[in-house]
């Protein structure tokens, strides 16, 4: 019936197909933060030739924290582009609303990174003794006491709807040439890396 209580005029067959529930934990909220691949209080170093993908800033430091990129600030003065960027570098000393949008994403990382560290009852502890090289990995949470070691690839396996979430005492240690390989439809926006110390690539 609808919802005066008519009933349908005819009876009628509907299908329909469900998706699976996903696996692992809730995503974590990035809020404004995810419009950046890289973004830091305290600044992003490179050693040329190097190709990132997507938006990176600072703040509160000021675009002197962005080193080794060859930046050309655009004439708005709102961002800055590179070479070795596909995408826009923003500082907290650049042009209005540049500022105001740095000052809420730092917010909004904080707030992300706080989750992601809070989250309690991991699936997994201390997998492999943070050595996760050439492992594959299921949806889930993940939580080491001390570094993550990666120096051959990782493979995620999951749908498009499962998330996992790491939480690393300390940095993350890549090799070079090493990927994180998604696999299953797994995307990548669904992956967290909460760790306290640096991220070393080799």
């Amino acid at each position: 019936t609808d919802l005066s209580g008519n009933p349908l005029a005819a009876k009628k067959l509907w299908t329909f197909t469900t998706l699976p529930a996903p696996l692992g934990p809730s995503p974590v909220n990035l809020g404004s933060a995810g419009n950046f691949v890289i973004l830091s209080k305290s600044g992003i170093d490179t050693v040329p030739t190097s190709a990132l993908t997507g938006n990176i800033g600072v703040s509160p430091i000021d675009s002197t924290g962005l080193t080794g990129f060859s930046l050309t600030v655009d004439a708005t003065g709102v961002f800055s582009t590179s070479s070795q960027l596909i995408g826009k570098a923003f500082a907290a000393d650049y042009k209005a609303p540049t500022p105001s949008n740095l000052t809420t994403a730092v917010s909004d990382m904080l707030i992300a990174y706080t989750d992601a560290a809070g989250r309690p009852t991991p699936d997994f502890t201390e997998l492999n003794s943070g050595d996760i090289s050439g492992l594959t990995l299921v949806p889930g949470l993940y939580k080491w006491g001390t570094g993550v070691l990666m120096s051959t690839n990782v493979t995620l396996k999951g749908s498009a709807q499962d998330v996992w979430i790491f939480q690393i005492a300390k940095g993350i240690t890549v090799a070079s040439n090493v990927k994180v390989v998604l696999s299953g439809g797994a995307l990548p926006k669904n992956i967290f890396w909460q760790t306290f110390g640096a991220t070393a690539l080799d």
